[in-house]
Parts: C-alpha cells; structure tokens; sequence
C-alpha cells in the first residue's frame, strides 16, 4: 500500500509537467485498492497543506467513479477538487477539471450542463493561451456537436483541435482527431472520407507505439470495410484487433471485434462461424458485466467503508471543534471575570484612595475651620467681656460723675453734665455693636440662618438679646451690656418671648439653645 502511494504521489505531482503529447493513462485493474490510495494521498497532502496534489488526487478519485459509474460520488469528488485548485490559485488546473465534469455531464445525458463546463474550460484556457488546453477543449466541444448531429459544427470544432496539435506537432492529439474525423464522416455515411482519418490515425498510433489507442481505430476500419461489402477485407481487419484485444486483455475491444466478426460472416451466409463470434462476444461481455459486478461491489464497500471514515473523522473534528470552542469560552470568561475583578479591586482601591484623601482634605479643613471658630469664640468671648468691663467702668463713672454734679458747684454742673451725656453716648455705641454683631455671625452663622428663617420681623435689639442668650451671658452683664436697667431688661425679655411665641414654663435660654 505505501508503495501504491508513493507512486500515485509520485504520478500526481508530475501531471503539471506533462505535455500534451504524452498522455497519462491510469490502469485501474482494482479500482478499490487505488482509491483507498488516493485518500490517503489526500489526507497526506492536507496534512501539509499541498492543495495542489490533494486537488489531483480526488480528481483521480472522481475519474475512479465515473468509470465505475457512481456518477453522483464522481462529481461530488469533481467539486473537491475543483475547490482545492481554487485554493491552490491553479487555472489550469480548474480548467482541465471542467472538461472532466463536462464529460460527466454528457454520460449522464445534461447535454446542455456539459457544453457550459466546456465552454468555461475553453475560457480559462483562451485566457491563458494554454494551447494544448485548448486543442482538448476544442476536440470535447467537437464531439458534442457531432452527438447533436449538428455536423458541421462538429467538424469546424475538430478542425479546429486539428490545427491546434499540429501546431505543437502532438501526434497522438492529432490522430485522436483524425479518429473524431473520421467518426463524424461515418455518421454521415461517407465511409471512403472516414476509412482515410482511421488510417491516418491508425498509421499515427503504431508509429508511437501506441496498440491500446490504435486497437479502436483498427475496429473502426473493419467495421467500415464491412459496412461497404468488402467483407473479406473487414473480417481480416476484425480478426487482428481481436488479437491485439487478447495481447492487451481488453474485454471491451475483445467483444467488439468479435460482434463485427459475427456480422461479417452472417453477411456471407457463414451463420456457424456468425454464431460462434456472437456467442463468444456474449460471453465476453457477460465476463465484462460480472468484473464490473465484482468491481463496483468491492468498490461500494470501499466507498461505505471510507465515508464512515470521513464521517467519523468529522464528527471527531466537530467533538473536538466544540470542547475547543468551550474552551476558548471558558478562558475567555475566566479572563474577563479576572478582568472584571481586577477592575472592581483597582476601582475599589481608587474610592478608598479618593476617599481617604478626600477625608484628609475634610480633615485638615475641618480643623482649620476648628482651629477659626476657636479663635472667633476666644475673640467673641474677649470681645463681649471687653465690653462689659467697659460698659461697667463707664456705668461706675457716670455715677460718680452724677454724684458729682450733685455735689459740686452749680457753675461746674453745666460741664459735667455734658461729660455724663458723652459717657451715655460711649455707653451704647453702635460701632461695639457691630465689632460684636460681625464676630458672633461668624461664629454662630447657623444660628442666625434660622433664626431669620424663622422670624423675619425680629428688630436689632432682639437679635442682640438672643444673642447674648446664645452666649449664656448672666442677666446682670446682659443689662451692662446692653445699658439698661434689670428691670428693663425683664420687660425685653418678656416682649421677647411673646414675639417668639414662646411657650409658658419655657425660658428663653432654652430655646434659643434649642434653635
């Protein structure tokens, strides 16, 4: 078996440098054998991603079809190839395989399906002005036509192919033609025209050494000195392909000869010799018929055999295409959770970071703010009692200096009664006030957001009497303060707390500390 691969290897790889004129022919004495060689000439070339060779091999593969008539697995093993020249980027390659399917296509009587594949082929090859190609081409389209009776189409065609070969000097192309020639002039009866092509071909073919090619055309020249009573001439004819069919062991050419013979004697009355021929070209092609049984019953269970295969195979590739693809998901989840992870810690860490850093700033404001409102508190506090002790001194001399001007002088009183009403003036100065009003907002600005909030009808007075409630100042430093008696002091607080609505039993202290 790896011999039989090497050597179709071998003979694939080769066919691109074959020239017309040297012909390849492939001896299939058993069919399954060669086809379980060219698989594996195939799988062998998609291993190493040669598409080239692995194109030939199921080409070969659908030719191995066709010949044993498994027209359906022919082209679909035609298509592969086809797909595998593509691959390969091989125009001639395509083309040549078009006239194989055309030819597929012509067995299974798609006459018009045939002629398109030719037609492309002759495309493909004019586009490359591959001429051996389209000489080939030429004689396929020749033979439609000459099956269309359309015979003079069929004979441009051929004389075309004709012009062709003799151009690269391929004899065997050129007699292959002269035999389509031929053929053409006996279907339209002018065997003297047809009995020169089959000669000329003939003459060409044993030149080369050719007896397989050379053994129809000698059964065509007996069957055409039949078919024009020269009997004796055709039988001689008859009887020397039917050696050259024994010498090749070719049944198909043996019972052709034989059926020519059987027709030439009973044209003589001869009907002894007429039945022996007859009987023995019926025997010839029962063997045929049970050699082709044999073949194609070997080769249906080669063809079983090596689909199982290929569907095992693929349903293996497909098992492991989907744990691959399961795989690859999962990793791709396993990478996007971490991902995703990792996002989540790097956002987390960066809140953290941003909110320790934005307590920090809270912190550090916080404490400056606490570090002002200290100082505010201290400089409030100072301030008020600045004032008290001012207003306390300034009180303690207007009573002297009242005491004073009771006592002294009436031509002094005049003065120190404008002294008393100065000290009065000091006493209740609306500057201390406001020293005292700016200070006290920036220490207890909540305070006063509510409190206008709230009460929007509250004189200067009021707020500096809550104020000072705010403070927890004593009722005697509030009247200091503020420069009016206790007495005074107590109907403010009263008027006060009616303007506040507030409550009886409720001190106003406590709802100023409660604001």
């Amino acid at each position: 078996m790896k011999r039989v691969i090497l050597l179709l290897l071998c003979l694939i790889q080769g066919l691109t440098n074959i020239k017309a004129s040297e012909p390849v022919a492939i001896v299939i004495s058993a069919p399954d054998t060669t086809f379980l060689a060219l698989r594996q000439a195939h799988d062998q070339a998609v291993a190493r991603q040669d598409m080239q060779t692995a194109g030939k091999c199921l080409q070969e593969m659908g030719k191995i079809c066709y010949t044993l008539g498994h027209y359906a697995s022919s082209l679909d093993y035609y298509q592969q190839a086809m797909q595998a020249f593509e691959a390969a980027g091989n125009k001639k390659e395509q083309a040549g395989l078009l006239n194989d399917i055309g030819e597929l296509y012509y067995r299974n009587i798609n006459k018009t399906a045939a002629k398109k594949q030719f037609d492309k082929a002759l495309q493909l090859f004019q586009t490359m002005k591959n001429i051996p190609g389209m000489a080939e081409t030429y004689g396929h389209i020749g033979h439609y036509y000459e099956k269309q009776q359309q015979y003079d189409s069929a004979h441009y065609f051929q004389h075309s192919a004709l012009a062709l070969y003799q151009q690269l000097k391929d004899t065997v192309g050129i007699a292959r033609i002269y035999e389509h020639l031929g053929t053409i002039h006996e279907d339209l009866s002018q065997y003297d025209t047809a009995l020169s092509y089959f000669n000329k071909a003939l003459a060409l073919y044993e030149q080369r050494g050719n007896k397989p090619e050379g053994l129809e055309v000698t059964n065509n020249i007996g069957d055409i000195l039949r078919k024009t009573g020269r009997y004796a001439a055709g039988i001689s004819w008859s009887l020397r392909a039917l050696n050259l069919a024994l010498q090749s062991n070719n049944k198909y050419q043996e019972g052709a000869a034989c059926k020519d013979l059987a027709k030439a004697y009973n044209l003589l009355g001869k009907n002894d010799s007429a039945f022996y021929y007859m009987e023995w070209s019926r025997k010839c092609l029962s063997e045929i018929y049970s050699a082709q049984n044999n073949q194609q019953m070997s080769f249906l269970q080669v063809l079983y055999d090596t689909n199982k295969k290929s569907e095992e195979i693929n349903r293996l590739e497909n098992s492991h295409r989907v744990n691959r693809v399961i795989y690859i998901a999962i990793g791709i989840v396993v990478a996007l959770l971490v991902a995703l992870a990792l996002a989540i810690i790097s956002r987390q860490k960066l809140k953290i970071s941003q909110a320790q850093a934005l307590s920090e700033q809270n912190a550090a404001i916080n404490k400056v703010q606490k570090d002002q409102l200290e100082l505010k508190s201290r400089q409030l506090a100072n301030h008020t009692l600045d004032i008290i002790q001012r207003n306390q001194f300034l009180e303690e001399l207007r009573h002297s200096l009242t005491q004073l001007v009771q006592d002294e002088k009436r031509d002094q009183k005049k003065q120190l009664q404008q002294l008393v009403v100065k000290i009065n003036q000091n006493v209740s100065h609306e500057k201390q006030w406001k020293e005292f009003t700016d200070v006290f907002e920036q220490v207890h600005q909540v305070f006063f957001d509510k409190l206008n909030a709230r009460f929007g009808d509250l004189t200067n007075n009021d707020i500096r009497l809550l104020a000072l409630h705010k403070m927890n100042i004593d009722s005697k430093d509030m009247a200091t303060i503020l420069g009016i008696s206790p007495d005074s002091l107590r109907v403010a607080r009263y008027r006060l707390r009616k303007k506040l609505n507030i409550q009886e039993g409720d001190t106003l202290t406590t709802f100023v500390q409660n604001l």
